[in-house]
C-alpha cells in the first residue's frame, strides 16, 4: 500500500505538473484528451484507495482507542454527548474528502522538502555537521527528538528555512481568486481573476535576500548563533500567505522537523565522491531534482550522552 500511494503520487505530480489548458477554456474538457484520461483515472484509483481506508477504520474502530485523525473524524460523527446542534455533522463521504485531501496536499509535499533536505545536507556537510553538533549537544543519544526540542535547535531551524527559500520547490500557489475588483502595485485586477502568488521569485528577490542564489542558513541566525531572526524568517513564502495561506503549515513543518532531526541523529549522509549531481529543478507542482544515484547513508556511531 505504501508503494502504491508513492506511485499514485509521482503519477499525479507528472499528469498534473503542466496544467491543463481546460483549466482555463473550460469547453476544452469535452474535447478528446490523453491526459485528461489519464488524470480522472488517477483520481479514481485514489478515491478508491482513500474509502478503503475509511473503511478499514470504521470496522476496526473503537472509541476508547483513537488511532489517528481517520479515528478522530468518526468519533467527532458519532459523538452525541454535546447535544446534536452542537457538533458539525459529518458524513462519510466528508471524511473520505478530508482524508483525500490530507494526502493530497501533505504527502507530496512533505516528501520533497525531505528529499531537497537531504540533498543539500550531503552537498553540504559542514553544515550537516553544525545539525548534528547542536542535536547532540541538545537531545544526545538515549531518545528521539520530540517537536518540543524545536526551540532549541536554532540552525536546524535556520536550515529548514534555508531549504524552504532556496529550493522554493512549490514556486507558486495554488489558484486562488480575486472577491472583489482591485489594485495591486498599480495594477487593476478585476473580480473573479484566477491569481496565483510567485514564491520563487518573492525567495530569491535580490532586494530582499543577500546572495539569494547561495544557500547560507545562518541568514535566519542572530548575531550569537542561538536565536532565529523572525524579520528574516517571516520573509520566506513556503506556504502562501494572508488568510488563504496553507491550512497545513503548521503540521507540515512539524513533519519536516520530527523527520529530518530523527534522521540526522542517526544517520550521516553523503554524495559518491567525483559524481556530478544536478540539482536544477524540474518544474511540476512541486519542484524536484533529478533521480540522484548517488546517495550513501552510513549509520552514526554515538559520541556523547544525553545532557
Amino acid at each position: 500500500e505504501l508503494l502504491n500511494i508513492v506511485n499514485l503520487s509521482n503519477q499525479f505530480g507528472d499528469v498534473a505538473a503542466s496544467g491543463n489548458p481546460a483549466d482555463f477554456i473550460p469547453v476544452l474538457q469535452y474535447l478528446p484528451s490523453h491526459t485528461m484520461h489519464l488524470f480522472k483515472d488517477i483520481n479514481k484509483r485514489f478515491n478508491f484507495f482513500v474509502q478503503k481506508i475509511v473503511q478499514e477504520h470504521y470496522t476496526s474502530f473503537d472509541k476508547e482507542h483513537i488511532r489517528d485523525i481517520t479515528d478522530s473524524l468518526i468519533e467527532h460523527c458519532q459523538d452525541k454527548s454535546a447535544g446534536e446542534d452542537a457538533r458539525v455533522p459529518l458524513s462519510k463521504a466528508k471524511i473520505i474528502s478530508i482524508v483525500n485531501d490530507l494526502f493530497g496536499a501533505g504527502f507530496d509535499t512533505v516528501t520533497t522538502a525531505l528529499s531537497w533536505s537531504l540533498m543539500y545536507v550531503a552537498l553540504y556537510p559542514d553544515i550537516q555537521k553544525k545539525i548534528q553538533e547542536e542535536l547532540d549537544l541538545t537531545i544526545g543519544w538515549e531518545r528521539r527528538p520530540r517537536l518540543s526540542d524545536r526551540g532549541s535547535l536554532p540552525y536546524m531551524e535556520a536550515f529548514i528555512l534555508e531549504m524552504l527559500r532556496h529550493s522554493s520547490f512549490v514556486p507558486f500557489t495554488i489558484p486562488h481568486s480575486t472577491t472583489k475588483a482591485t489594485s495591486l502595485n498599480g495594477y487593476y485586477i478585476p473580480r473573479d481573476t484566477c491569481v496565483f502568488v510567485n514564491q520563487w521569485q518573492v525567495n530569491h528577490d535580490e532586494k530582499l535576500w543577500k546572495d539569494p542564489s547561495t544557500f547560507n542558513p545562518e541568514r535566519f541566525l542572530n548575531a550569537a548563533g542561538t536565536e532565529i531572526s523572525r524579520t528574516e524568517s517571516d520573509k520566506v513564502m513556503a506556504f502562501g500567505l494572508g488568510k488563504r495561506r496553507c491550512i497545513g503549515e503548521s503540521i507540515g513543518r512539524w513533519e519536516v522537523f520530527l523527520f529530518l532531526a530523527t534522521m540526522l541523529q542517526q544517520l550521516e549522509f553523503s554524495l559518491r565522491p567525483g559524481e556530478e549531481v544536478d540539482i536544477t529543478p524540474q518544474y511540476g507542482l512541486t519542484m524536484k531534482y533529478k533521480k540522484c544515484e548517488s546517495f550513501q547513508i552510513k549509520k552514526r556511531l554515538p559520541t556523547t550522552s544525553s545532557p
